[in-house]
């Protein structure tokens, strides 16, 4: 399977975490995003309904930049 590299913008905390992950957590956020992105693909439910979902559930949860940092940092 080939390997192709794209852009997506995201919100410069989402950035932040996300450059100062270690190189472990930055592939396991890769998998993730590829595995969302596949998924979304894949039904009928457009992209951007499916990423207003997780952000909400994200919030909902009070997922924040801080606590996302910890998780990340967590060994």
């Amino acid at each position: 399977m080939s390997v192709e590299q794209i852009t997506i913008s995201v919100s410069a905390d989402v950035a932040n975490v996300y450059r100062a992950a270690s190189e472990e957590e930055r592939c396991k956020l890769d998998v993730l995003v590829k595995l969302r992105l596949r998924d979304a693909t894949r039904t009928k439910t457009s992209l951007k309904q499916i990423m207003w979902e997780i952000s909400q559930n994200a919030q909902k949860r009070g997922l924040t930049p801080e606590i996302l940092q910890s998780i990340l940092n967590e060994q």
